[in-house]
C-alpha cells in the first residue's frame, strides 16, 4: 500500500518554517475514560479508533506533527504487562495509525520513550536488550511510515546515548529528534546541566533538540535558551504544569491561554518545533497554532504566497526618489529629526476625539501621525478611512500602517492602490496582532503575505509592476515604506536577518518596538549600520506597574526590562506611575538622540499629552 505523506521532506520544511507538534496522549486518553491499568500501546491494536481520533482531534487543531502512540513501547514497559513480545506489531500499528491520520497533510514522529532501567545498576546484557528494543522499535516505526523518530522524556544521557545509537543503526537517514526531561534543579539525572547535555547529544550526530515533560513551560522555556548554542534545531514540549489531584482527579493546571504566551516566547527566542507533553490537549496545542500564525514573520509556513521582485522581462520604472514621495519622506532624505505619534479612532463610529488629538499633537510640532491597522486586533474605523480624513479635515499628512492579518494578496493590493489615490503615501509595514488578542478571537487570519511579501508588492507599485508582474496602469506608486524591528528580540540574530530581507525588499525605514535601555538599542544600530537605513526609535511613556506587567507578558515582540518594570511596581498609583512612565521615556530618549534620525512615541491608553510631556524640550535642546 502506497502510503501518503508530505511532498518536502522533514527537515526540509524545518529550514524555513516553525513547526507545531501535537499535545499529549497518555493524559488524552486516560481523561476519556481509558483507565490507567490498560496499556496504552496496545489500544494501536485494540482500540485503533480511540488513538486515531486523538490524532485527528490534534490536525483539525493545527498540529503539523503527529506523535504515536508508542512511548512505552519497548520490550521492558511491555513486560510488566505481559506484552513483551509485541514491539514490533505495536509500534507498527502506532505508525500506521498516525500516518493514515496525518496523510500528506502532517508530519509523524515515532516516539521512543525510555526503558525504566536504572542506568547505575544495568547489567550489560540489560544494556543490550535496551539497545535491541530500541532498534526495535526504531525499524517498525520506520516501516509503518513516520518521518521522524522523536527520542523523548528521557532523564539519563547514557540512556538516551543507547537509544541514538540503536536508532541511528536501525533506520539510517531518518532523522533523529534527541529531547530530554530536566529536573527542576535544571539538570538531567547525572547532574548536567543543559548546555553540556546539547552539546553531548549534538556530538552523537542527532539532527534536532529537544525538551519535553518537566513541570511547565517556564522551565522548559530556560532549559531550551540555555541549549541553543549547540546550533541545532529546538522543539520545546513542555508538561500543562504539574498535575493537582482535585477532587479525586489529576488535573493540569496551565492553561491553552498560557501555551499561547509560552509558544510566542518560544517563537522568539528561535525554537522551530514547538508542542505539548502531559496535560496538553487540542486546545492547548490550537493556541500555540494560533501564535505559530500569528508570527508569520517568524514563521513562514503560514506565508503561502510570495511577492517576488519584477522580471527583466518587464518595463518598469526608476522609483521615485525618497525625498520626494512626501513631505515627510523630504524629512527623511535631508537627515531632519522627525517624530511620529501613534493615534488610532477608539473603536465605534465617532473619530472625532482622535482627529482632534492628532490636530492637538500636530500643532505642538510633531512631525506626522502614524495609525495602526486593527491594533489589538479590535474591531474600529479602518486606517485608512482615518487618515483619509486626516487629510481632508486638518491637512494632515498620516502614515499608514499595513498589516498582513486581514487581508489576502487581493485585498493587499487594492488597499495600497486605494491609499495612493487618496494621497496617502507614507505606509508602515508589519505583521499585525492576531485575532484572538482581541473581541473576535475566532476571526480567521489571512497572513497571505508578510511584511516581507507587502514590501516587495509595495517595492513593485513604486517602479509601476503589478503582483502579476505586469505593467500598472497609470503609471506607479511613490510610497516611503518603513518597516519595524524588535530590538530586545530573543534571538536578535534571525531578527537582523529579516530586517536585511527587509532592506532588499524595499524599506526605507526603520520604526522599533519600544526600547527601554540605550544599550539594547547601540547594539541594534551598531549591527545594521551597513543597510545605511534612518531609524526612528520606539518610545512607550508606561503609565503604571500593572501596564508593564502587561505589555511585558502579553504583547508580541514587546520586552520590559526587570528594572524598568520594578522602577513602576515602586511608585504610587495614578499621577505619579504617570510621571514615572513619562521620566523613564525622556531618559530613553533623550540619551539615544544623536544616533538615531527620529522617535516613534506611542502612548498608551489613548494618553496622548503624555507624548507631549516626554518631548518637553526636547528640539530647543
Amino acid at each position: 500500500m502506497v502510503q501518503s505523506r508530505p511532498e518536502v521532506p522533514f527537515l526540509e520544511k524545518l529550514k524555513n518554517n516553525v513547526l507545531v507538534f501535537d499535545g499529549a496522549m497518555g493524559s488524552l486518553l486516560y481523561e476519556r475514560g481509558v483507565f490507567v491499568t490498560q496499556n496504552f500501546e496496545q489500544l494501536n491494536i485494540t482500540r485503533p479508533d480511540v488513538v486515531k481520533k486523538i490524532h485527528t482531534d490534534y490536525l483539525t487543531a493545527g498540529a503539523q506533527v503527529l506523535l504515536t502512540n508508542t512511548f512505552g513501547a519497548n520490550k521492558f514497559r511491555l513486560d510488566r504487562h505481559g506484552l513483551g513480545t509485541e514491539v514490533r506489531k505495536y509500534n507498527l500499528a502506532g505508525a500506521q495509525n498516525a500516518r493514515e491520520v496525518a496523510g500528506k497533510d502532517a508530519y509523524v514522529a515515532g516516539s521512543i520513550g525510555p526503558t525504566g532501567l536504572i542506568l547505575g545498576v544495568m547489567t550489560k546484557d540489560e544494556r543490550d536488550a535496551a539497545f535491541a528494543t530500541f532498534a526495535e522499535q526504531a525499524a517498525a516505526l520506520v516501516e509503518g511510515g513516520v518521518d521522524l523518530l522523536i527520542l523523548e522524556t528521557f532523564r539519563h544521557t547514557d540512556e538516551i546515548e543507547i537509544a541514538i545509537a540503536a536508532a541511528q543503526k536501525a533506520a539510517p537517514g531518518v532523522p533523529i529528534l534527541a529531547s530530554m526531561t530536566f529536573d527542576p534543579s535544571e539538570t538531567v539525572a547525572d547532574g548536567s546541566p543543559p548546555e553540556k547535555v546539547a552539546e553531548h547529544l549534538a556530538a552523537m550526530g542527532v539532527d534536532m533538540l529537544g525538551v519535553n515533560c518537566g513541570d511547565g513551560p517556564q522551565l522548559s522555556l530556560s532549559m531550551a535558551e540555555r541549549m541553543r548554542g549547540a546550533g541545532l534545531p529546538l522543539c520545546v514540549q513542555p508538561n500543562a504544569g504539574l498535575p493537582r489531584n482535585v477532587d479525586g482527579r489529576l488535573l493540569y493546571m496551565a492553561t491553552p491561554e498560557y501555551f499561547d504566551v509560552f509558544a510566542r516566547r518560544m517563537i522568539q527566542l528561535g525554537a522551530q518545533m514547538i508542542g505539548g507533553c502531559c496535560g496538553t490537549t487540542p486546545e492547548h496545542v490550537r493556541w500555540m497554532a494560533n501564535s505559530v500564525r500569528m508570527l508569520s514573520g517568524a514563521a513562514v509556513e503560514h506565508t503561502r504566497i510570495s511577492v517576488e521582485p519584477a522580471p527583466p522581462s518587464v518595463q518598469s520604472l526608476e522609483p521615485i526618489p525618497v525625498g520626494k514621495r512626501s513631505h515627510f519622506a523630504e524629512k527623511i532624505a535631508q537627515g531632519k529629526f522627525v517624530v511620529s505619534v501613534e493615534v488610532n479612532p477608539a473603536p465605534g463610529l465617532d473619530p472625532s476625539s482622535a482627529l482632534n488629538a492628532a490636530k492637538m499633537l500636530v500643532d505642538a510640532g510633531v512631525d506626522i501621525v502614524n495609525v495602526a491597522d486593527g491594533p489589538r486586533a479590535t474591531a474600529r474605523m479602518s486606517n485608512l478611512a482615518f487618515c483619509s480624513l486626516l487629510l481632508q479635515k486638518h491637512g494632515i499628512e498620516p502614515l499608514l500602517h499595513v498589516c498582513g492579518r486581514d487581508r489576502n494578496l487581493i485585498g493587499q493590493l487594492a488597499h495600497l492602490l486605494g491609499a495612493h489615490a487618496v494621497g496617502i503615501r507614507n505606509l508602515v509595514v508589519i505583521t499585525g496582532d492576531p485575532p484572538k488578542v482581541g473581541d473576535y478571537p475566532e476571526a480567521s487570519a489571512v497572513y497571505d503575505l508578510d511584511s516581507i511579501g507587502l514590501l516587495q508588492m509595495a517595492n513593485n507599485l513604486n517602479r509601476g509592476v503589478d503582483p502579476s508582474g505586469k505593467p500598472l496602469s497609470g503609471g506607479q506608486t511613490s510610497f516611503l515604506c518603513a518597516t519595524g524591528v524588535e530590538p530586545g528580540a530573543a534571538d536578535l540574530d534571525r531578527e537582523l536577518r529579516r530586517l536585511e530581507l527587509k532592506r532588499a525588499a524595499g524599506a526605507d525605514l526603520v520604526m522599533t518596538q519600544p526600547v527601554f535601555q540605550q544599550e539594547v538599542l547601540e547594539r541594534v544600530l551598531s549591527r545594521i549600520a551597513h543597510l545605511n537605513m534612518p531609524v526612528m526609535v520606539g518610545v512607550l511613556p508606561l503609565v503604571s506597574y500593572k501596564n508593564a506587567e502587561f505589555l511585558h507578558n502579553e504583547v508580541p515582540g514587546m520586552s520590559i526590562p526587570e528594572h524598568i518594570r520594578e522602577r513602576m511596581r515602586r511608585v504610587p498609583g495614578g499621577a505619579e506611575a504617570r510621571k514615572e512612565g513619562v521620566k523613564i521615556a525622556r531618559e530613553m530618549l533623550f540619551s539615544v538622540r544623536d544616533r538615531v534620525q527620529g522617535a516613534y512615541l506611542m502612548p498608551p491608553l489613548g494618553r496622548y499629552e503624555l507624548a507631549l510631556e516626554v518631548l518637553d524640550g526636547f528640539k530647543s535642546s
